[in-house]
């Protein structure tokens, strides 16, 4: 035991990748837009999402088409009736 120093956080700590693989950074700002209104529509709404549902799924749409991010069914990301 050592005094004045944390404890090792490596010792039984088991790092495990993202379930849905990752989700580049937008380097190019080719969805900036598109995520400028969503996060505009979460500040205006109190950062409640469901008034922002459909501007969503503009942004998700636009990041699988740039290959930002994987195809995924819309179902799958809970937008399956917007």
């Amino acid at each position: 035991m050592s005094f004045g120093r944390p404890p090792s956080i490596n010792s039984g700590f088991k790092v495990s990748p993202p379930d849905r693989g990752s989700f580049p950074l937008d380097h190019y700002a080719e969805c900036k837009e598109q995520m400028t209104l969503y996060m505009n529509c979460l500040k205006n709404n109190s950062s409640t999402s469901t008034a922002c549902r459909d501007i969503s799924k503009d942004y998700l749409q636009c990041r699988m088409q740039k290959g930002l991010m994987q195809r995924e069914n819309w179902e799958n990301l809970g937008l399956g009736n917007v």
